[in-house]
């Protein structure tokens, strides 16, 4: 009986100074919370024959092909969504997963409020019979930063680059 009384004690302990500690962390720590986007409008194409990514020169059953996933993602809150990611299962004619063993397709970074557009480059195994289908697409941020931010504009491909540009 004394060993349970004195866990419940040193429990009752660390939990009061856990949150001491979370109070004396002051205002300038703000909890980080995860925001889930809507996605419409999708569509799953080969990239265009001028982009560096497409490689043509790289085009054999050993390879990749290059496809550009594009869509609409939806923030209704008022402030950004930052680090971004898009998730979506696409599958080839025969119903077997396109990415195996992956989910996310790719980061499209900050999103302001209200409607924007995106484009994520995606190699796909060469070979794989299509036409390809997708569900289960959807967008997911936080309220801050949890990657290390980059200069603008300075992470995006030649791609992404070109969607941004028409975006503004």
């Amino acid at each position: 009986m004394p060993l349970r009384l004195l866990v419940s004690s040193l429990r009752s302990l660390l939990a009061g100074l856990a949150l001491i500690a979370l109070l004396l962390s002051g205002p300038g720590v703000a909890p980080v919370f995860a925001a889930n986007l809507s996605v419409r409008d999708v569509s799953l194409d080969p990239c265009p024959t001028g982009d560096i990514g497409a490689q043509p020169q790289l085009r054999r059953p050993s390879g990749a092909s290059c496809f550009v996933l594009r869509g609409t993602v939806s923030n209704p809150g008022r402030k950004p969504v930052v680090d971004t990611d898009v998730f979506a299962q696409i599958l080839d004619a025969s119903g077997e997963p396109v990415l195996q063993n992956r989910s996310r397709v790719g980061s499209i970074g900050d999103v302001p409020p209200g409607d924007s557009s995106f484009a994520l480059r995606l190699a796909v195994p060469a070979g794989t019979p299509g036409p390809f289908t997708f569900s289960n697409v959807k967008a997911r941020g936080f309220s801050a930063p949890v990657r290390t931010r980059v200069g603008e504009f300075d992470d995006l491909l030649p791609l992404e680059q070109a969607v941004a540009d028409e975006v503004q």
